[in-house]
């Protein structure tokens, strides 16, 4: 199998999922095999609109890349990025500025295997595999100092990434290091899985993630917001996937309150 696919790593355990080919398959990608789209299947049948949040959440992410360089934003630390598609921050970066770095971090190697094919040369774009519980690992990683100038502001990436982070590992500490290491101005982008409207389905959802062998800490909207510390919140705060500045152009993505996703943008001050 990992010969048939060039973009699989040696060594890969192709018999378990992945969360992130389970994301790209949501996503309509190719990145993913049996196993992943198996899993894939049992949580659409309890959570139909899952495919749909996902696409969401990654439309998010776009806009929110739009408008931090509308701000003035010309570097970007991508801490999750996961299998690369269309429509990837440097492709949304690099059209409105081609100046825009972006160093994009993963610790799931096919995402990186994937991720060094795509940016392979392309000089401004580069991909740390690193685990985001390890934040010097991860600033102190060459292709970081390589790229990035943290004494400029820079655009802090946590898209979708923090619900696999437990309790125990304190993503708002984790958060918080990174939110320390970089300047006055930076933005910080997230979203979040939450539990508000979601009743039994966030149960089971966490339950199948966690026999897949990647644990998934859904959290309430409240919780969320603290993970933005001292990050001044930009209008219109902490909402619903489909709500943070939505694109009027961009077709109409339904029912906001099915979206069990909240996202936000903060700036560091």
């Amino acid at each position: 199998m990992q010969q048939e696919h060039g973009w699989v790593p040696p060594g890969i355990d192709l018999s378990r999922p992945s969360a992130a080919r389970v994301y790209d398959y949501y996503l309509g990608g190719s990145h993913n095999f049996g196993v992943d789209r198996e899993l894939a299947r049992v949580a659409i049948e309890d959570w139909p609109e899952l495919p749909m949040i996902m696409q969401a959440n990654r439309a998010f992410l776009r806009r929110a890349v739009k408008f931090c360089v509308q701000a003035g934003i010309r570097q970007f630390l991508d801490i999750g990025s996961g299998i690369p598609t269309v429509g990837n921050v440097h492709e949304v970066a690099q059209e409105l500025d081609p100046d825009c770095r972006v160093v994009y971090v993963d610790i799931d190697p096919v995402a990186v295997a994937h991720s060094r094919i795509m940016l392979a040369g392309n000089d401004f774009s580069e991909i740390v595999q690193a685990d985001l519980r390890q934040p010097e690992r991860v600033l102190d990683a060459p292709q970081t100092k390589a790229l990035l100038d943290l004494s400029q502001p820079v655009a802090v990436l946590m898209v979708a990434v923090l619900h696999f982070v437990p309790d125990e590992a304190d993503p708002a500490g984790l958060v918080r290091q990174y939110l320390d290491a970089v300047a006055p101005g930076s933005f910080l982008v997230l979203s979040h899985a939450c539990l508000e409207g979601v009743g039994e389905q966030a149960e089971f959802h966490q339950k199948l993630y966690r026999r897949a062998g990647s644990a998934l800490t859904m959290r309430t909207v409240d919780q969320v917001a603290g993970l933005f510390g001292q990050a001044r919140l930009v209008e219109p705060g902490l909402v619903r996937l489909p709500l943070w500045r939505p694109d009027p152009a961009a077709p109409h993505e339904g029912d906001p309150a099915v979206f069990a996703g909240f996202a936000a943008v903060g700036q560091k001050v």
